[in-house]
């Protein structure tokens, strides 16, 4: 059995957001060399979270505005968390809901998806630097 692991980086220039990262995680499966196994991809960061779902707009939309409502960014001081001197409590427990991790098959080379399966990063803390693991596994 093989091993792959690589880190990518990520700076999104507003507190949330959402980013495809499929084709940077098929980049990793392609130098990876591994035709059959596993392939994990999770979030570094509290603040982050790494998910499955379509790449459309509309339910991205749907998304920020579920999460915004499930756990309100403001008032800040609605949360304990942020009687720290912090600011993101809201996104610590956006983070909970949407998820650490995906672990996707590998099989003859590709992410085996169903139809419209794409993986993102979710932000919901941002503006610095955060990392998302890649570790495949595999033959």
């Amino acid at each position: 059995m093989r091993t792959y692991r690589k880190e990518l980086w990520f700076e999104l220039p507003t507190r949330r957001g959402f980013v495809n990262i499929t084709p940077q995680v098929d980049a990793c499966l392609h130098e990876s060399g591994i035709r059959d196994g596993l392939c994990l991809v999770n979030a570094m960061h509290i603040t982050a979270s790494v998910f499955v779902n379509d790449d459309e707009g509309g339910l991205h939309r749907d998304f920020e505005r579920w999460l915004e409502t499930l756990a309100p960014h403001e008032p800040v001081d609605r949360y304990q968390h942020n009687r720290t001197g912090e600011d993101n409590g809201d996104a610590h427990l956006k983070r909970s809901v949407m998820g650490r991790e995906v672990v996707a098959a590998v099989t003859e080379g590709k992410l085996d998806f169903g139809p419209w399966e794409q993986i993102f990063y979710g932000e919901f803390d941002g503006r610095r630097r955060k990392r998302v693991l890649v570790k495949i596994i595999g033959e």
